[in-house]
């Protein structure tokens, strides 16, 4: 394919290809490893994103106008954690003069949530509510079905459709027929009194019977996770000084437990020697780990962050309440980085704020506190900027930094949150201070899926062979009878 058509694909998308093994990996699932047809989807796939300019596409190449009316965007999660992708169905008319346009919009979507959360599956809503047949545009529609089946392997979880009126019956019969069979056990028609099976009510408008006050604006481009704009972060002193409050806090009351006539100071210099100690351990277990297991990096232009993609925590009954997130200069300037989540009440991070020192590694800690156990949902943006060499990486320098800093210098990468349950029995005590390594990773786990579905697959053939065999024995076994039979009928009708 590269051979006689390397003039139509885009050089980065080739150069990624050979570089991105999860990209690979994606498309062979999709196409239920069949090597043949993953790259004929590679190979059309490349072309179209070629056509559309994909790796070139902004805010800036697009009309203003698309983003305005919030017919698109991404916004919340649906019960697994999954991000969800808004069709306001009501918000589109056709119009055969910006049919390109939005569908570049629908491509400058998915590349980036692609691009920003390392392609993790989306689920599609189609909100029909108030919409009629003037809204029924089917080229759309199918360009935005190919988008999955066709151009973004193993991106789509499901598509929730609410509240289809039923002058659209015959058109969604239709997009069925677009639909492979894997594609259409997707589709969720749902309405107001279930659509709460998979999307929370804290996630769904009041039209839908949820509770989400979301409105969508632009600008700024909507991005629900992290809100607030840079220049609007606040004094970072007072966030520091209210985390060690609490931190103080905490500290004294696990220490007054255990001697209450132990004195102050003495009980926080042994908390902190015990939770130093077991910090080094457990540092030099996950970077050991993570030297191991290189996909679980993610390599930046400004920083290197492990882990890749997610932070694990443990549930209420394994009580492993702590995560470490290592970050690694690459470049030859200091660079300043800032740690927010999507639920602050629940994290405390240290630093939270702060730089670092040219090709050195810096370890920043996450904890829950109090009662709080960590969600499917929870999220952490880690923002990233080069420092001028003339600049200092003191607090109020920092503030400064941040508040002045060019959004389009900035480097972020999204952390989510994966929870484990608890395999062992619930009177045995986990040691809070321990950072939950999962035995096995979601890749580990993947991987002998894919294993399993493979050597499934080659038993399901070899059944198939045998019972056509089989039926093949028996046929040839009638026929051999019905030849014998006729020869027996021959040489009785010649000797009468």
């Amino acid at each position: 394919y590269f051979l006689d058509k390397s003039d139509k694909y885009d050089s980065r998308d080739v150069e990624r290809l050979q570089q991105d093994d999860k990209w690979v990996e994606n498309y062979l699932i999709w196409r239920h490893d069949v090597v043949d047809d993953t790259l004929k989807m590679i190979d059309e796939s490349f072309q179209w994103r070629k056509e559309y300019t994909v790796n070139d596409l902004s805010e800036s190449v697009l009309p203003k106008w698309l983003f305005e009316i919030g017919a698109l965007f991404l916004h919340g999660y649906d019960k697994e954690g999954y991000k969800l992708f808004w069709f306001k169905v009501k918000h589109h008319t056709k119009d055969p003069k910006q049919q390109l346009d939005k569908k570049k919009l629908v491509a400058f979507w998915l590349e980036h949530y692609a691009k920003r959360d390392h392609g993790k599956p989306l689920t599609v809503v189609f909100d029909m509510a108030e919409t009629g047949i003037s809204h029924i545009d089917l080229d759309f529609v199918r360009f935005i079905v190919n988008c999955f089946t066709d151009y973004y392997p193993n991106f789509l979880t499901k598509i929730v459709i609410f509240e289809m009126p039923w002058i659209m019956n015959a058109a969604f019969k239709i997009v069925k027929g677009w639909l492979g069979p894997d594609a259409i056990s997707m589709l969720k028609f749902t309405n107001k009194n279930d659509v709460q099976e998979y999307i929370s009510g804290e996630y769904l408008p009041p039209h839908m019977g949820g509770t989400d006050s979301f409105k969508y604006s632009y600008p700024p481009l909507v991005d629900d996770d992290f809100q607030t704009p840079l220049c609007e972060n606040g004094p970072i002193t007072s966030e520091d000084e209210h985390e060690s409050k609490e931190e103080i806090d905490a500290d004294t009351k696990e220490t007054g437990e255990l001697n209450e006539a132990q004195n102050l100071n003495q009980k926080k210099m042994n908390s902190i020697e015990q939770i130093s100690k077991s910090e080094e351990t457990d540092k030099t277990e996950v970077k050991a780990k993570n030297a191991k297991k290189a996909l679980t990096t993610f390599k930046g232009p400004l920083l290197h962050i492990s882990p890749a993609e997610e932070l694990y925590f443990g549930s209420k009954e394994t009580g492993e309440k702590k995560c470490l997130i290592v970050l690694t200069n690459v470049t030859k300037n200091v660079v300043a980085f800032k740690v927010r989540t999507t639920a602050p009440e629940k994290y405390r991070v240290k630093p939270s704020n702060s730089s670092c020192e040219p090709g050195t590694s810096l370890d920043i800690i996450v904890s829950l506190h109090g009662g709080f156990a960590a969600s499917l949902q929870d999220r952490f943006l880690i923002m990233a900027a080069e420092m001028d060499q003339c600049s200092g990486g003191a607090v109020p320098e920092l503030t400064q930094f941040w508040k002045e800093v060019p959004r389009t210098k900035v480097m972020e990468h999204r952390l989510r949150c994966h929870v484990i349950e608890s395999s062992k029995p619930s009177s045995l005590t986990l040691k809070d201070n321990a950072f939950n390594i999962p035995a096995k990773t979601n890749e580990d786990l993947h991987i002998q899926l894919t294993h399993l579905l493979q050597i499934n697959k080659r038993l399901e053939e070899q059944m198939n062979r045998c019972l056509w065999f089989q039926q093949l024995s028996v046929v040839l076994s009638l026929l051999s009878v019905t030849v014998a039979a006729f020869c027996f009928y021959l040489a009785y009708a010649q000797r009468s």
